[in-house]
């Protein structure tokens, strides 16, 4: 492994980030991520310049996000091994958002719940860019259920992954270019240049995690049904990590999602996702039961690793 760390410290490492996520949440302040959040739109307004190219793309991408890795990795590798222990716990609470799924969506449930259908497009719109403005209770439930499929593997399980690969600054490489595909990898006339590498490395640094999460939600879910519309339904998405993950979900839920949804003013009729009745606000929660469950499912797996490195289960 990159990070240098063995299997038991990899567990320790994974569940006191995961701890620190539920209990604590995204830091209200000085959130590192907010701080490059900002960057990212410096660098994109000075590079991003007409005509239209990728070369400048791909070197604004390498000046938000190597830096800082770099960074990172040199004072882990300099630091004593109990304040490198600590930094790559602190990477990951920092980089994973388990938690704000749950923050972030859990209301929409409850304001659908109530049948408060103003409070819940309000608090749909913050975390999907559709227009939510004439949602009906199926299109917001149905929103709020691919927010926290997709963005399960965005936010947490390609974290995990890549924490597991290289440690603290393999789980901040992967949340940095996870962000500037969200800010950059549009197919629009202002990124479809510019942010064609955001978008590419992106696709290539979520590959592996896109199918395991997608196997993760099969597993705890409707299995046979996650397979079959992981199958017959992502080839049809235009992106090839969020239709697995999402089709997988959808069907492990036994649940019908994709469907027609308004963006800027128009109706994109998506492919369908899933199978079943259609999606209801209990299903939100439903939806984030099967991410922490695929969550804990991951740290299991990663704990019984470390056991076997110890010979625990050898005769």
């Amino acid at each position: 492994m990159l990070s240098g760390l063995s299997w038991p410290w990899l567990a320790l490492l994974m569940a006191a980030g995961l701890v620190l996520d539920l209990v604590l949440g995204e830091a209200r302040r000085w959130h590192p991520l907010v701080g490059f959040g900002s960057l990212a739109k410096r660098i994109e307004g000075a590079l991003n310049q007409a005509p239209a190219s990728r070369l400048r793309g791909i070197l604004a991408w390498a000046l938000a996000v190597l830096p800082g890795v770099a960074l990172a990795a040199w004072i882990i590798h300099l630091a004593p091994w109990w304040l490198a222990c600590l930094l790559h716990a602190a990477l990951l609470y920092f980089c994973i958002g388990l938690r704000s799924l749950r923050d972030h969506t859990l209301p929409i449930a409850l304001a659908l719940a109530r049948g408060d259908l103003a409070a819940a497009r309000v608090l749909t719109s913050y975390i999907v860019s559709r227009d939510t403005r004439q949602s009906n209770e199926t299109d917001l439930a149905k929103a709020g259920v691919e927010s926290l499929l997709e963005n399960g593997n965005d936010a947490v399980f390609g974290t995990l992954f890549w924490f597991l690969v290289a440690g603290g600054p393999g789980a901040l490489l992967f949340r940095l270019a996870n962000t500037l595909d969200a800010m950059w990898g549009y197919r629009n006339e202002r990124f479809l240049h510019f942010g064609w590498a955001a978008a590419r490395i992106d696709d290539v640094l979520n590959w592996i995690p896109a199918r395991l999460t997608a196997w993760s939600y099969a597993w705890l879910g409707n299995r046979a049904q996650a397979l079959a519309c992981w199958k017959e339904q992502a080839p049809a998405w235009s992106s090839p990590n969020a239709g697995p993950v999402m089709a997988a979900g959808a069907g492990a839920l036994c649940v019908a999602l994709g469907g027609p949804a308004v963006y800027d003013g128009e109706v994109e009729q998506r492919p369908p996702l899933g199978c079943g009745k259609p999606a209801e606000g209990a299903d939100i929660v439903r939806a984030w039961r099967l991410v922490a469950q695929a969550a804990l499912l991951w740290l299991a797996i990663v704990g019984a690793l470390a056991l076997f490195s110890f010979g625990v289960f050898h005769a």
